[in-house]
């Protein structure tokens, strides 16, 4: 048998995927799923922390934990969280740099409560002036939790650097000052300003009941669009020929040295997405990626390490992270480096393309079993560029990748004076980081 074969793995079941216009403008994903038993209703609002001000930094994330605090007719959390947990529910929210996504995911014969609970929540939400001041302190000890996670917090310092002078190198939390400062009317203006039918897209996935869209329709689909609205773009950004601050750095007592390395990725819907996908996935995607087994299973120097590649719509970002050696810095550094190189210098043997075909293939398959993440991916794709993309579409288009395409994306991202490095650790200092941060 060849191990190398693509074709081990079976279709990824694809039924037929819709999108409506609702009567007000408003987006609707319809995402079928056979044999599944439940659903998730997802509604991705088009507005996140890069359309913030300064002075109102933090706002995007603010209104989202808001959501949670009691309606008109649910006037507390407790009535929101009983009755999502009755029925055994997943329910969540979270904010970006450029949406604001809310999901319930529960039993299909439960659809009425779910669309019905996450439409009150939205849009008949009390923004009561305790809530809101009690949530500020909750808010303030999550940005505690994030800065004493150096995994966590790595990021914000590498965002910070990464792109200097926009929106998107501030915290999606705000800061202590900026949170401090947001009233109860900046927060309703905000909210009620970006919250419009034109920026939302509403997804429901997995088993669909028959009057599921009707009720979508009847809630969702008589939000009004304001007949002036009041939300603005955000700035974009242009990524330089060289990055304004090559060091991010904290010194902090630790037991290892957190370090991450940052370049300018490609946006949504750049043709070469695909094959920065595969080239993340042979670098730093899995337990057999070069990373991985070259600086953790040969050298020792650390206990986790991974690539990845983030995309916004117009800009991304490529990142190498690690847990690292005190001691060894310089060498795990040299090893990082020499893998990166070899990206660009010589092409990705057959068998290891394949294997990295198969592995995001097989990602795909198993992620495709959960309704969420179907919804999440079908939202997506509509949001961000106005088409329904099917997994098995993009897989034939993976398949297609050659070895030189992913050297030459390598070559246009992996740039040493586009890169950011950051570090937290006790010797994260520049006298001794401003000598690691060149490669060749």
């Amino acid at each position: 048998m060849d191990r190398f074969t693509s074709q081990r793995i079976g279709k990824i079941n694809m039924d037929t995927v819709k999108r409506q216009t609702l009567g007000n403008g408003m987006s609707l994903v319809i995402a079928p799923q056979k044999g599944a038993q439940s659903m998730t209703l997802l509604v991705l609002v088009k507005v996140g922390s890069r359309y913030e001000p300064v002075m109102l930094s933090g706002a995007s994330h603010f209104v989202e934990h808001l959501m949670f605090k009691g309606t008109k007719r649910r006037p507390s959390t407790l009535m929101i969280s009983k009755e999502l947990d009755r029925y055994g529910a997943e329910y969540n929210a979270y904010t970006g740099k450029d949406l604001t996504g809310y999901f319930i995911k529960m039993d299909a014969e439960h659809t009425e409560e779910a669309v019905d609970l996450l439409h009150d929540m939205l849009f008949h939400s009390l923004y009561d002036s305790k809530e809101i001041n009690r949530e500020r302190q909750v808010i303030l000890e999550e940005i505690k939790m994030y800065e004493d996670n150096p995994r966590e917090h790595i990021s914000d310092l590498l965002e910070e650097k990464l792109f200097t002078g926009s929106s998107l190198g501030r915290n999606i939390t705000g800061t202590r000052q900026t949170l401090a400062g947001l009233s109860r009317s900046e927060l309703i203006g905000y909210k009620e300003a970006y919250y419009i039918p034109s920026r939302i897209t509403v997804v429901i996935a997995g088993r669909i009941m028959p009057h599921a869209i009707e009720l979508i329709k009847k809630t969702f689909g008589r939000v009004p669009q304001p007949a002036k609205p009041k939300d603005m773009p955000f700035a974009c950004f242009e990524p330089p020929k060289a990055a304004k601050q090559a060091l991010a750095l904290q010194k902090k007592r630790t037991e290892q040295t957190q370090l991450a390395l940052s370049f300018y990725g490609l946006p949504f819907g750049h043709p070469d997405k695909d094959a920065v996908m595969l080239m993340s996935s042979i670098l730093g995607g899995s337990m057999s990626s070069r990373l991985f087994i070259e600086i953790r299973e040969r050298r020792g120097l650390c206990y986790a390490i991974g690539a990845s590649h983030e995309s916004l719509e117009d800009v991304g970002s490529f990142t190498v992270s690690a847990g690292l050696d005190h001691s060894r810095l310089k060498e795990a550094l040299k090893a990082i480096y020499e893998e990166l190189n070899k990206l660009i210098q010589k092409n990705v043997g057959l068998e290891e393309l394949t294997r990295a075909k198969d592995h995001i293939r097989g990602r795909l398959a198993l992620a495709f079993e959960d309704s969420a993440a179907r919804a999440e991916w079908y939202g997506r794709e509509w949001l961000y560029e106005r088409k329904l993309e099917s997994p098995e579409l993009r897989l034939k288009q993976i398949q297609k990748v050659t070895a030189g395409d992913i050297r030459r994306a390598a070559a246009s991202i992996l740039v040493p004076r586009r890169m950011v490095l950051a570090a937290i650790g006790p010797s994260a200092e520049p006298k001794i980081f401003s000598k690691l941060v060149s490669w060749k």
